[in-house]
């Protein structure tokens, strides 16, 4: 499916990897409906996708609220026409061991990364099911299947999401419906995130290496949203590896993680920068863009991804090498 002059909504859509997508959507000729809470951050990604082509209209809107959700995807409609393809991407992060996080934070972490979600996907299903088509993509996480410390809100969220996520597709699958949702499970990214998650440490939090530019995420979640056939994808080599362990040895991983999962999501640079978009925007009057700060330490391409976006002519070539293989063995 072609993207150009689709209507898709993205949330999450101001910083980070919902900029990076917004902007190769706008390369794509889309339609973008932004949504996110900070105004300077959306007014940056509503540039962005005018400056690559697409036409991008800000919708401010906290996902945790399902009728501002709600809201916000009907204004959509009436500015940009039916909606194509809505892709969940808001979330927000607590660093901190977990009974240094209290209860309101918790539950406000798990409302915006994992509610956030299933609002988002209600809304869009409410609006794609009566016309029998769309297309719903989730971005997840390596951590949606192997959980590491001083992340278990965003953890729960994440495993959560795909439970959820699984849970509807059957239903769709179960009434023929033309509606598709995938998801896309993301490595460690260079992004704000590591900048406004709200952290109880001493020390800057940063993602747990390999890190990848955010441009690698927008175009493995667009090309989903082309390409929604598939169950779920894998970004990121590291990622298919830490799915693949967690499957045959989750009981060594524990232990590996308790040993390495705390020193390696924090920097000794700098202290942390005290700012958190947990309960406000953190780009309300500053736009963060999509990038964080450790852009000379990050991948700007992933094989594995490729190998994932071609899968079909991978093994088409197996096959054919296997059968010439074959074909020399009987001559011998």
């Amino acid at each position: 499916m072609s993207l150009k002059d689709k209507v898709v909504v993205v949330t999450g859509a101001s910083g980070g990897v919902g900029r990076a997508v917004v902007r190769q959507l706008g390369a794509e000729g889309a339609k973008v409906a932004l949504i996110a809470r900070g105004e300077a951050g959306l007014a940056g990604a509503a540039v962005d996708v005018g400056a690559e082509g697409g036409i991008g209209k800000t919708f401010a809107a906290d996902v945790s609220d399902y009728d501002q959700v709600r809201q916000a995807a009907q204004r959509a409609e009436a500015e940009l026409g039916p909606i194509d393809v809505w892709i969940n991407i808001a979330f927000t992060t607590v660093f901190a061991p977990f009974l240094e996080i209290t209860p309101e934070e918790y539950e406000r972490e798990t409302k915006v990364t994992y509610l956030g979600y299933v609002w988002g996907t209600r809304v869009a299903l409410e609006m794609m099911k009566p016309r029998d088509k769309g297309v719903i993509v989730q971005a997840g996480s390596a951590l949606a299947y192997r959980s590491i410390p001083l992340q278990s809100a965003y953890c729960g969220a994440k495993h959560a999401i795909v439970g959820f996520t699984e849970s509807v597709r059957t239903e769709l699958l179960a009434e023929d419906s033309g509606v598709k949702i995938t998801v896309v499970q993301l490595p460690a990214l260079n992004t704000p995130q590591f900048d406004w998650g709200l952290n109880r440490m001493r020390r800057h939090a940063q993602p747990v290496p390999p890190i990848y530019q955010p441009e690698i995420a927008a175009d493995a979640l667009v090309y989903a949203a082309e390409h929604p056939e598939r169950k779920e994808y894998w970004v990121g080599g590291m990622t298919a590896a830490t799915i693949m362990g967690q499957r045959a040895v989750p009981a060594l991983l524990d232990r590996y993680l308790a040993r390495t999962g705390v020193k390696s999501q924090l920097t000794g640079e700098k202290a942390p920068t005290g700012v958190s978009n947990l309960w406000e925007p953190a780009d309300e009057d500053k736009d963060y863009g999509a990038h964080g700060g450790f852009d000379r330490r990050s991948h700007g391409r992933s094989v594995q991804l490729w190998m994932s976006q071609h899968r079909r002519l991978i093994i088409a070539a197996g096959l054919g090498l296997a059968a010439v293989a074959g074909l020399g063995l009987r001559r011998r």
